[in-house]
Parts: C-alpha cells; sequence; structure tokens
C-alpha cells in the first residue's frame, strides 16, 4: 500500500508540476498580450491583478474587508491596477 501511495504521489506531483508548468505559460502569454512585454516582475504584478480583480467581483465584501483591514496593502493594489493600466493603454497606442 505504501509503494503504491509513493507511486501515486510521485505522478500527482508530476501531474501539478507540469501544471504549474502550463499555468505559468498561460500567464506569461496573457501578460506579454496584455502589457506588450513580460518578465517576472509583470507577470507577478498582472498574477496579483488578476487575483484581486476576481475576488472583488466575485465577493465584494470580502474584497471590502480585506482592503478595511490591510490599508496598505489596498494602496499597493491600487498601484498595481494603475501601473498595469498605463503598460497596457501604452501598449495599445504602438499598435
Amino acid at each position: 500500500m505504501r509503494k503504491l501511495l509513493a507511486v501515486f504521489s510521485k505522478g500527482r506531483w508530476k501531474m501539478e508540476q507540469k501544471l504549474q508548468e502550463q499555468l505559468d505559460g498561460l500567464l506569461e502569454k496573457y501578460t506579454e498580450l496584455l502589457l506588450g512585454e513580460t518578465n517576472d516582475e509583470l507577470k507577478e504584478e498582472v498574477k496579483q491583478w488578476i487575483l484581486y480583480t476576481h475576488i472583488a467581483k466575485s465577493m465584494p465584501p470580502l474584497a471590502k474587508h480585506w482592503n478595511a483591514t490591510y490599508p496598505d496593502a489596498k494602496q499597493g493594489i491600487k498601484e498595481i491596477i494603475q501601473h498595469i493600466k498605463e503598460l497596457n493603454e501604452a501598449h495599445r497606442n504602438k499598435q
């Protein structure tokens, strides 16, 4: 039984690693299409923007609570949103 669990766990880890790599590729392409360029810092900002935006739209009370609890983080996410907006506008104007 332990061997079976070890094999299953190892197989699952490989699947999770593959999924993570594929999601990273998706994020990289999305960042490139959205902003016209990509790097690790931009990908992280886009990931944070995606997460916050989704939560704010799907569970506004949770986002409101988080904003009230962490005003400094709220300011940080506002800056990220503004930065992404500016980069996106600049990218669209180039096209």
